[in-house]
């Protein structure tokens, strides 16, 4: 993110190939995280055609020419562009699935010789914008914005993630120039927490793409000896006491729910980048992931009693703006969205091809206002913070209670869609479908949050007990 106003975005990602999903589904996801107050938008980004197609960002100097011809596509925007545009994540019309970025940090020994170019280079800001209204795959969303780092230089290290109905891709920039990228194995997922991760890179696989020269720029920089196996992240990426703290414990508690037979460690260097799960994973297991804090564990930052345990960043924080699961099956596509921190939202199953963003979705500033989605999740979680151990049972079973309606509603329409083969009426369909999810999951909020403020009230400092007559 912006280095002066929001700071880089601190957040953490997932990939699932279709073998580990429970549906067969291909899943990518991530919690965007950068400001405890800093709204994000939907948007429903139409078909069209523009002649002398152009991006100049806003952020830095980087600009590029683009296809006159852009596809459909959903993001998540900023409530304001001034800044730069962060639509962050997407699914376009031809069922390709991209997420920028997970923010990482290359070491200094690389540094040195291929610096990021902060002026020209490309930012997160831009990525989804010049890249996934182009592609008609995930690989060639890998190639297409590989190519851009290429020319025009990289401003900062980035994880960006890409999926299609075949396959998930994660691709690293570790310098100005320099990127790789690892297929997920179908029967495998990743989470990644603001480190270069992926491990030891096949030259002769078709399951990497990578920059070019970038063998001879290691060994020519003496980044790397020629006898030993290429270690993309221990080439590029950092080993510190921060990692400890920061990032490894997250990929410990995303792993250890998903293949709690695997023991290790919080703070292991070595977690491996791609594993298997015990057992196939949903939609729901994703969004736990993404949602954990270290729940049921002596790191839980809610349980109060965990204040002496090492202190160590949990997946789902306060900072969180957006959390999202993008995920293709065949023609369905779900654009899960949650705003604000995702332990205390809902994954509403969006269908991306909609045409009209249901109106408090496209709301919101920086100051809090009613009329705005984000701001209607993000009250209810500054009145759960109040005490968590107090008011945490009532947000639980909002959320219940409104994951089950959303998947009904989602079935129900699925199911109207099925039997319908007009193209104007499926879009009614799923613009309607959109509308219902998005008021069902904002009035079980607003019902909530007149339940915190009530029961609030007795709350205050200024409570004095006294006879009850006087």
């Amino acid at each position: 993110m912006n280095t002066t106003v929001v700071g880089r975005s601190s957040c953490t990602s997932i990939l699932i190939g279709k073998k580990a999903s429970l549906s067969g589904s291909v899943i990518i996801g991530r919690n965007e995280d950068a400001k405890t107050a800093w709204p994000k938008h939907l948007a429903f980004n139409h078909h069209k055609n523009v002649k002398n197609n152009h991006f100049k960002s806003k952020d830095n100097k980087f600009e590029i020419d683009l296809p006159e011809k852009i596809f459909s596509y959903s993001s998540t925007p900023e409530w304001t562009d001034k800044y730069g545009v962060f639509e962050e994540d997407g699914i376009n019309e031809y069922h390709v699935a991209m997420s920028a970025t997970e923010s990482a940090y290359a070491n200094d020994r690389v540094m040195a010789v291929d610096p990021f170019n902060t002026e020209k280079g490309i930012l997160e800001e831009a990525m989804v914008t010049v890249v996934l209204p182009y592609i008609k795959t995930a690989k060639e969303g890998v190639i297409r914005l590989g190519k851009i780092v290429e020319k025009h230089g990289a401003a900062e290290a980035d994880g960006i993630l890409f999926a299609d109905r075949d396959e998930a891709w994660y691709m690293e920039i570790g310098s100005g120039h320099h990127w790789v990228a690892q297929r997920i194995p179908d029967d495998s997922y990743a989470v990644v927490a603001n480190q270069l991760a992926i491990q030891e890179i096949d030259f002769d696989s078709d399951n990497f793409l990578y920059s070019n020269n970038l063998q001879n720029f290691v060994y020519n920089n003496q980044l790397w000896p020629k006898d030993k196996p290429f270690i993309w992240r221990d080439i590029f990426g950092t080993h510190d006491d921060s990692d400890l703290h920061y990032n490894t414990p997250r990929v410990w508690s995303g792993q250890r729910l998903l293949t709690p037979s695997a023991e290790q460690k919080p703070q292991d260097f070595n977690l491996p980048f791609t594993r298997k799960p015990d057992a196939p994973i949903s939609a729901q297991d994703a969004q736990h992931v993404l949602s954990d804090h270290f729940n049921n564990t002596v790191y839980d930052l809610t349980n109060k009693k965990n204040k002496d345990q090492p202190a160590f960043r949990p997946i789902s924080v306060a900072t969180t703006q957006e959390s999202h699961l993008l995920e293709l099956n065949g023609e369905d596509m779900i654009h899960w969205l949650a705003m604000g921190v995702a332990a205390q939202s809902v994954y509403i199953p969006f269908y991306p091809q909609g045409t009209k963003v249901p109106s408090t979705w496209k709301n919101g500033k920086e100051t809090y206002s009613p009329n705005s989605a984000y701001w209607v999740f993000k009250l209810a979680s500054v009145l759960v913070d109040r005490d968590w151990s107090k008011y945490g049972t009532a947000l639980s079973n909002t959320q219940n209670s409104t994951n089950e309606k959303l998947l009904q509603i989602r079935h129900q329409y699925d199911e109207k869609l099925a039997k319908e083969n007009d193209p104007a009426k499926r879009t009614d369909l799923i613009n309607e479908a959109n509308a219902k999810l998005a008021k069902t999951a904002t009035d079980a909020y607003k019902e909530l949050t007149a339940k915190l403020i009530t029961e609030q009230t007795g709350d205050s400092p200024l409570r004095f007990q006294m006879d009850p007559n006087l």
